[in-house]
């Protein structure tokens, strides 16, 4: 896949990025220069190799998937500014 100058000036302008017009070659060159890397890492041989987390070989901590802290619906309340039949009140945004 090739990156033309009009393709770069619609990434920019997706991205919200103000790229002056002569500038437009040199970011079309940078993207082709990324989806080359891209496409030497497709070439690479990845069978039989599990992802990976880190690496160095070590296990994530696990913890039981249990409720600790429920039934403090008075306590969270208690922080809002506005409270009303158990519920957050926010101010209709939408008329």
């Amino acid at each position: 896949m090739s990156i033309d100058k009009e393709t770069a000036r619609k990434v920019a302008k997706l991205a919200r990025i103000k790229v002056e017009d002569e500038a437009l070659d040199a970011l079309a060159e940078e993207f082709n220069a990324i989806l080359g890397f891209v496409e030497q890492l497709n070439e690479v041989d990845v069978e039989g190799v599990e992802p990976m987390t880190s690496v160095t070989p070590m296990r994530l901590k696990r913890r039981a998937d249990v409720v600790t802290d429920g039934d403090q619906q008075d306590k969270v309340l208690s922080n809002a500014p506005d409270a009303r039949e158990g519920f957050f009140a926010v101010p209709k945004v939408v008329e």
